[in-house]
């Protein structure tokens, strides 16, 4: 059973990701780009997913995943109930939606970042699950 708890702590591992409160809503950004968003009472989430493929993802578990609003539905957007998601599959979700909206080079670290925040060994050259990841165009630690 995933959590708001738990997207918060996927999240603050991200490079260049924050949080922001719009209107009584808690969404996370890259820049000025949105990419995950709770629902006002924690229980759902919105988040960045290719618009195309949207309809496969609500059929083939309704139960989790649902449209977005209609006036929504332009974005590339797709929603879900957090009670039901395990955590390993809500970090996949995060970073995925993650990938949709940083720069090429830190999205192409998303197995990178799924093995560390799973503390899985990490392959030759990764940080070690508990290590700040780098932001490598700005050189801070994130």
């Amino acid at each position: 059973m995933a959590t708001a708890q738990d997207v918060r702590r996927v999240t603050s591992a991200l490079p260049r990701s924050y949080e922001a409160l719009v209107r009584d809503q808690v969404k996370f950004r890259v820049g000025r780009l949105v990419y995950l968003a709770l629902s006002r009472d924690e229980e759902s989430m919105g988040f960045a997913y290719p618009r195309e493929e949207r309809a496969a993802l609500v059929a083939s578990a309704p139960d989790v995943f649902f449209m977005p609003v209609p006036s929504d539905e332009r974005y590339n957007w797709v929603r879900a109930r957090l009670a039901p998601l395990e955590p390993r599959e809500l970090r996949e979700i995060v970073v995925h939606a993650w990938t949709m909206v940083v720069p090429k080079f830190l999205a192409a670290r998303q197995d990178e970042l799924l093995r560390a925040l799973d503390g899985s060994p990490s392959a030759p050259g990764a940080p070690a699950p508990d290590a700040p990841v780098h932001d490598e165009d700005e050189g801070a630690a994130r």
